[in-house]
């Protein structure tokens, strides 16, 4: 049995979209392929501005500190977005779900996938582990993928900075 439940990579294409925007539509394309989705899209002037709109949409869920506004959010977005969820074979991979209507447009498909990802996520690893990178002065997303739930920084390096500026402020 395949799943397909759009959790981990949709959430973390979502980030690498906010993070590290890119300059074009095939940018965006070739993000997805690269992080997970197999489909590509028929392209539309306006992709480049819709999908972006989708990324700031997005991103006001990721920065919502309260769990039961970022529900609302979240299901706002799903209601936009999701459709009953149907069997497809549509890359001759094996049978999978979608849960959205068979709409040709990357755009609808990305508010899909990235919402539906993202209540995977957050209801399955918790509520919290979506936020901002706690190095100052970075604001990358962070999607908290880990094990023990403890993913703070964007990077090693903001990592790293972080720990040096502890260790000096410290040692003052």
């Amino acid at each position: 049995m395949h799943l397909n439940p759009y959790g981990e990579y949709a959430v973390l294409l979502a980030a690498s979209l906010a993070n590290d925007w890119p300059e074009d539509r095939a940018g965006i394309e070739e993000r997805t392929l690269q992080l997970g989705m197999t489909q590509t899209f028929p392209p539309a002037p306006d992709d480049h501005a819709k999908i972006r709109a989708i990324v700031d949409d997005w991103l006001k869920i990721v920065d919502e500190p309260d769990a039961d506004a970022r529900a609302r959010l979240l299901n706002a977005e799903l209601a936009a977005a999701a459709a009953y969820p149907r069997l497809t074979n549509h890359d001759g991979e094996g049978w999978h779900l979608h849960y959205r209507d068979d709409v040709k447009s990357l755009p609808y498909v990305l508010r899909a996938i990235i919402n539906l990802g993202t209540s995977l996520h957050l209801v399955t690893r918790g509520m919290s582990r979506l936020g901002r990178c706690q190095a100052v002065p970075c604001t990358n997303v962070v999607a908290d993928v880990t094990r023990n739930g403890r993913q703070r920084f964007c990077s090693v390096r903001c990592a790293n900075r972080a720990a040096v500026r502890r260790h000096r402020a410290r040692s003052v």
